[in-house]
Formats: C-alpha cells, structure tokens, sequence
C-alpha cells in the first residue's frame, strides 16, 4: 500500500521497511517486491546485486518467482526494471524448477515450454529434441497455445518423435482455436497441401483469413496467392493484390517480389514499371535471388546503400 499510495501516501522508505520485515520472515512475495525496489531505486540506492539476491531468495520455493527469474535470465533486458544479463543456463534452471513442482498452474505451463523450445535449439542446455517434445507437450496438453504449436511442428518435422502429420494438425487446431496466428497459417497449409487431413482448399482459405486478420503477413500472401489463383474462392484480381500488399507492406521479401512481378507484367493491376522496380529491390536488399536477377537484367542496382 505504501509503495503504490492505496489508503496512505506514497512511501517508498514505509514500504522496504514493510518488505523487509516480511521478506526476513520468508515471505517470497515480499522478498520479490524488495528485490524490484532494490533493481528500481525506490527508497534504497539501486543495487542489482541487492535486486538478484533478494529474487533468488523469493524463488528458491516459490514456481511463480522460479519462472520469473528465468524469464529475467532468459531475455537479458538491460532497462530501468531489468538489467539482468541473458543468461541461458540460469534460465534453463529456474525454468526447471518452476517447471518440476508438483502443483500445475500457469507459471509451471509457460516454463514447461520455455523448457521445451531451449531443448528444441540448444540454449543453456545440450540440444535434445525427445527433451524438448517432453517439455511441449506438458505445456500442450495444459493449454499452452505456443506450446501446442511447437508440439506440431515437432510433429510436421519427425523431431523428436515419429513425423505424423494428423499429429501435427491435431496441435495446430488447438493453437489455431486459440487464435495462434502462426498455428492458423500452419492449418491453412496443411489444408491447402491435404497433409495430414482431406485437401480442402475451402478450409485452407478460412484458417489462412485467421491469420492473415490478425496481420500475419506469410498467411496473409497465402491468402493472396488464394485469390490469384481461385483456389477455395472466386478468383479476385483485387482481393490478391490487397493481400499481396499487405505483407509486402510488412517486409516479407517473397510477397515483395510477388508484387513487383505482378506491376512489372501488368497481370491484375495496370502495368507499373516504377512500382516493379520499387518492390523488387525492396525485396532484392532481403537477398531474394530472383529479384535481384530481375533488377540485374534491368540494369538496375539494387545493393547501393
């Protein structure tokens, strides 16, 4: 109360004295907030020696302080509140323990997928992908929707685990109803490809929306190329160059180069040789090869700085 001024006047002096006096008596709570005093200079000189001890103290029981602490570990901010350096091994450790303790919760969820996606890529522990499947899935089957995507590409990919792609659709449809972007896109493809489900571009054109509504600009110049072609929709010149647009707008290199053929053919928009050559170096300084070609044919340069 004192140090957020509800009931009595902002003190910060009152309040490390309150946390202290609790944090003494092994209240993890407390411990943590003294150390966030001691990290952000709120009534005592700031001190990250001071700020670490004291979140180390709060998480040697508590899985809520062992996951934030790994998290600090994990992202190695350097700001006014975190000045933690990254630190993947310490990460991997308190990710474990909040991960090991016997009561599920939200915390011991997220640090059983942070777990699983450093086995996944070799961060603070050896790489290990039946480790990082094991972790996934502990976080998946508690609703983790990034953990149920990750279980699925594990699945897509024979990581880990025998590649099965009902699997990896099954996980992708937990994320995607969850409304996971990437797991939206990844459905759409499996639709659009029939992997692991019946082909239906119909349903591809759906999960592809999803995504693309959400801004993500691979699944948005899917949903493009679907209107170009006429696949699971009418064909529409204009809906696929809305879409196309809307990631190369993003920085996507390959939905770039798609734009400054479709400007430079005059194939569904009125030709625009300006427009071409602009979209196209956009996406030649991304090291796309065939626009860089089509620029080289040009004349053009497209490296200059």
């Amino acid at each position: 109360m004192y140090l957020n001024g509800c009931g009595v006047e902002r003190d910060y002096d009152q309040a490390i004295f309150w946390y202290r006096k609790a944090a003494e008596q092994g209240n993890d709570t407390a411990r943590w907030s003294l150390g966030e005093m001691y990290q952000n200079g709120q009534g005592v000189e700031q001190d990250d020696k001071q700020a670490m001890f004291w979140y180390h103290k709060a998480a040697e029981q508590n899985d809520v302080c062992q996951f934030d602490l790994g998290s600090m570990y994990y992202l190695g901010h350097d700001d006014y509140r975190n000045r933690t350096e990254q630190d993947y091994k310490q990460a991997a450790f308190w990710f474990r323990k909040a991960a090991e303790q016997e009561e599920d919760g939200v915390y011991y969820d997220y640090a059983s997928e942070y777990l699983g996606s450093m086995y996944a890529n070799g961060h603070g522990v050896e790489q290990d992908d039946e480790q990082a499947v094991f972790w996934y899935r502990k976080a998946a089957e508690q609703g983790i929707a990034t953990a149920q995507l990750n279980l699925g590409f594990m699945y897509a990919k024979g990581r880990g685990l025998e590649q099965d792609d009902e699997q990896a659709v099954f996980w992708f449809r937990k994320a995607a109803e969850q409304d996971n972007a990437e797991a939206q896109n990844r459905l759409g493809l499996m639709y659009h490809k029939g992997h692991g489900v019946e082909k239906d571009d119909g349903l591809a054109v759906h999960w592809h929306r999803k995504a693309a509504e959400q801004g993500h600009p691979v699944a948005q110049l899917n949903l493009g190329l679907m209107y170009a072609n006429g696949l699971g929709v009418d064909q529409d010149d204009e809906q696929a160059v809305l879409w196309c647009s809307k990631a190369a707008e993003q920085g996507l290199a390959k939905a770039q180069f798609n734009l400054g053929d479709l400007y430079a053919s005059g194939r569904r928009v009125e030709r625009n040789d300006n427009q071409a050559i602009f979209w196209y170096r956009k996406a030649a300084k991304q090291g796309h090869i065939q626009a860089q070609e089509n620029l080289t044919k040009l004349g053009i340069t497209w490296n200059e700085k």
